[in-house]
């Protein structure tokens, strides 16, 4: 699902939520070179211009290493992807496409991991 950007406006949205479909397209069936994780598109965040276009990805397994050659192998693809997305979709603009790593889930199993603990020990006193 693509990020909501007060900015973006309704059909800012929806564009946004049509390249981060396409996106996972190429990603899973065209792109030779995307790294040995397992990527996942997390989101799409579109400047109101449609200039820019983050898209926000976690990888597993998510070790330093293989977010680097992830990230870099994102990068090296990004204008081949933005020239598929242009034949793709009919806009005004192809957004430049910028990777980057989406580090909220893990933020969210930290806390989970951090809440049960603290149940156990409440439970324990």
């Amino acid at each position: 699902m693509a990020k909501r950007s007060a900015s973006a406006g309704p059909r800012g949205v929806r564009v946004a939520e049509q390249i981060h479909q396409e996106l996972a397209l190429l990603i899973r069936g065209e792109l030779k070179d995307a790294g040995p994780g397992m990527i996942t598109l997390t989101g799409v965040d579109l400047t109101p211009d449609y200039a820019y276009a983050t898209v926000y990805f976690t990888v597993l397994p998510d070790d330093p290493a293989t977010v680097e050659v992830t990230t870099q192998a994102l990068s090296r693809a990004a204008g081949f992807m933005r020239g598929q997305i242009g034949r793709r979709i009919r806009i005004h603009t192809t957004p430049e496409l910028r990777f980057v790593l989406d580090r909220s889930t893990l933020r969210g199993l930290e806390l989970d991991r951090l809440i049960s603990e603290a149940n156990r020990r409440q439970a324990d006193e």
